[in-house]
């Protein structure tokens, strides 16, 4: 089936037993393999070095983040300690390690459960539609008129400031945004030709939904998922400045921010190594969603 929409990704009309149903789909994978950029290379080197830091500590220091030596409050940096000591006498540089652990577990962790819980809502809403979809919106549309940031302080002050809890509460806040991003592509493929004759053929509902519709918004989400990243690391880093986030002695890029507030014009280190550790995260994650985007885009394939 043609299509004259350079925009579109779609799949023939077949019968649906299954097999070969979606020979026609350009697969991202390939795509992205093929049209490498910069800003898809240096993005996946960035968070690429990010996760593993995060999955092995150990490898980068060895000293413990908790360990406080009260004789030492403030050092400069040193041979030992690359960049000085905090107002406990603990080690910026073992902190701030370890600290990737939180931003990127639970940056990463919440995107993926908003998108597991996000784009099925949204394109069940779509498809549907009728009192399915008005029942479904409104409730997006609720939870979108509350600020991310504002949600999870609310969440985290009812049940408590765990990983767990932190994740939740963040994953809420990014639910409706996958939802409604999910369902107008969702609506507008419900009326295309190849799902209308799907549905002659008999195809069932989640067969459709998994096998035309959802090859059709992947790309997208993935690019969409990679940039919410980044904010998700600004909320759980604002979380843990405001004094919300994983609670002490446990090492967060927010918690070190706001420590440091105190001693900006006598220790601006103590302070400055955090930000600019979540500038950089942030920064990976953006560069990443800027090249998947270009590499997927269509409309660009002959470029």
């Amino acid at each position: 089936m043609t299509t004259n929409d350079p925009g579109a990704v779609v799949t023939a009309a077949v019968p649906p037993p299954g097999r070969g149903a979606s020979r026609d789909v350009v697969r991202p994978r390939r795509r992205i393999l093929r049209r490498l950029n910069p800003l898809l290379v240096i993005g996946g080197l960035i968070i690429a070095f990010l996760v593993f830091v995060a999955l092995f500590p150990t490898l980068f220091t060895s000293q413990d983040p908790a360990h406080q030596d009260l004789a030492a409050q403030l050092e400069s940096p040193s041979a030992e300690h690359w960049l000085g000591r905090d107002q406990f006498g603990r080690d910026i540089y073992t902190r701030l390690i370890h600290g990737t652990q939180a931003s990127m577990v639970i940056g990463v962790s919440s995107v993926l459960l908003g998108m597991a819980v996000g784009i099925p809502v949204g394109m069940i809403a779509g498809y549907f539609r009728g009192r399915t979809e008005r029942v479904i919106m409104w409730v997006v549309d609720v939870l979108m008129a509350f600020p991310g940031l504002i949600l999870a302080l609310l969440f985290v002050a009812l049940f408590g400031q765990s990983i767990w809890n932190i994740t939740l509460a963040i994953v809420i806040g990014i639910v409706p945004v996958f939802a409604r991003l999910a369902h107008g592509p969702a609506l507008a493929f419900r009326e295309r030709e190849f799902v209308k004759s799907s549905i002659v053929f008999g195809a069932r509902a989640p067969w459709i939904l998994y096998k035309h519709i959802w090859p059709n918004l992947r790309s997208e989400m993935v690019v969409i998922a990679s940039m919410t990243a980044a904010v998700t690391i600004r909320i759980e880093a604002g979380l843990s400045f405001l004094g919300l986030g994983l609670p002490p002695p446990t090492a967060t890029w927010g918690g070190m921010l706001r420590d440091g507030t105190t001693y900006l014009q006598t220790d601006p280190l103590f302070s400055l190594v955090p930000g600019l550790a979540i500038f950089v995260a942030a920064l990976g994650f953006n560069l990443l969603g800027d090249g998947l985007r270009d590499a997927l885009d269509p409309r660009t394939a002959n470029s």
